[in-house]
């Protein structure tokens, strides 16, 4: 019998699943116009010449050429604590901010802490797909409590405390949502949470999305307002919010507890995420508060006009929609959504991720990323899908 060369758990893993999308758009001959990627979240427009010029200034400079602190530099935490104060309208110390190299990062930070091998992650299905992979990778499974479009792809919190078996170490939820935009309201964020310190359990909350709420909808939730030293973690990136995401900056906020126990993961991840970055965005954060709020705004156009282009396209239908993201059924029930997302991007030009990437039951769905793209192009997707 031939010996085992690969770790199972990362043998059994998919392929990364946005490149296997957009590998299917490099045969689209171009007749419809321009690809038009709706697959992967990342800004459609530029950062600030402000920022780019800190970037380079601090790539430039020898003082972060050296190892840094493993939580982070101090600048940045304390700039994104002192962020958090018209973000959340609360007061968080430096001690409880861990910069990492993306949210991702961060996320695995956060599991490792919390769970270990045989033990469970409780997901809501649908998923964002790296947070599921995160966990089989280390040999942590994935319970799920799946949710739909009769409840806005929110989960009812008495509902999925039935859900919760003994090996669960932690309730993971994306909001706003990846991959619907679902946004939960901040008094299921608490319920939630307050499930998870009834059952002695962590909440960790992935809110990468919350400078693209909606204007109306008010603080993302009140949770830093107490003393969270357990039970929560909340990860983010800065990477949408400051169009940086190759510079790979993303967040911890937890407790002083949590954080010293996640800089152990850290120090054997990466030591620190990359400094001149946070160099420059500490030096630039308080100064882009209205450009964030300027962006906001054309986010939230974006969202009104996909929903505009998709009410002329009577055979789809947005399940749901917010911040970066929209969930929609297509129109052909008896194909996958992985043979439709192929189809699109190899015969229209249109690339857009397959529900079932993000979870068993999502095969009728896509996940539009419609941020990357202006408005005035979102406006043409009813044409070119015409054509399909």
């Amino acid at each position: 019998m031939a010996a085992q060369l690969f770790n199972p758990n990362i043998e059994k893993l998919n392929a990364p699943p946005i490149p296997r999308i957009q590998q299917a758009a490099k045969t689209y001959s171009g007749e419809y116009g321009e690809v038009i990627d709706l697959s992967q979240a990342v800004p459609g427009y530029s950062p600030p010449d402000i920022l780019l010029a800190a970037l380079g200034q601090f790539a430039r400079d020898p003082s972060c050429l050296g190892y840094g602190d493993i939580e982070g530099e101090l600048a940045l935490r304390s700039a994104y604590a002192k962020d958090t104060e018209q973000t959340h309208a609360a007061v968080i110390s430096p001690e409880q901010v861990m910069i990492t190299s993306g949210c991702n990062q961060a996320f695995v930070t956060a599991a490792l802490t919390v769970a270990e091998p045989g033990q469970s992650v409780l997901l809501i299905n649908p998923w964002y797909f790296n947070h599921e992979s995160t966990l089989s990778m280390f040999g942590i499974r994935t319970e799920s409590f799946s949710v739909d479009a009769s409840t806005g792809y929110l989960p009812d919190t008495v509902e999925l405390a039935k859900a919760l078996t003994k090996d669960v170490r932690a309730i993971a939820i994306v909001s706003p949502n990846n991959p619907t935009g679902a946004v939960y309201p901040a008094t299921l964020i608490r319920s939630l949470y307050e499930l998870c310190v009834s059952r002695g359990i962590w909440l960790i909350l992935d809110e990468t999305y919350q400078d693209f709420l909606p204007e109306a909808h008010g603080r993302a939730h009140d949770l830093f307002n107490e003393v969270f030293d357990d039970h929560l973690i909340v990860v983010s990136s800065f990477s949408k919010s400051y169009c940086m995401p190759g510079h790979r900056l993303g967040a911890v906020l937890a407790g002083t507890t949590t954080i010293k126990q996640m800089a152990k993961v850290m120090d054997n991840l990466q030591i620190c995420a990359p400094r001149a970055p946070q160099v420059a965005l500490a030096n630039c954060m308080s100064g882009l508060t209205h450009w964030r709020a300027t962006n906001r705004l054309d986010i939230n156009q974006r969202a009104a006009a996909l929903l505009s282009a998709v009410s002329l396209l009577p055979e789809w239908k947005i399940e749901a929609i917010g911040a970066y993201f929209a969930y929609v059924q297509h129109p052909w029930p008896d194909q996958s959504s992985l043979s439709v997302a192929e189809r699109l991007a190899s015969e229209l030009g249109i690339v857009a991720l397959p529900g079932e990437f993000f979870g068993p039951e999502q095969s009728r769905f896509l996940r539009i990323a419609f941020a990357n793209v202006a408005s005035d192009v979102i406006a043409t997707l009813p044409e070119r899908l015409s054509y399909g």
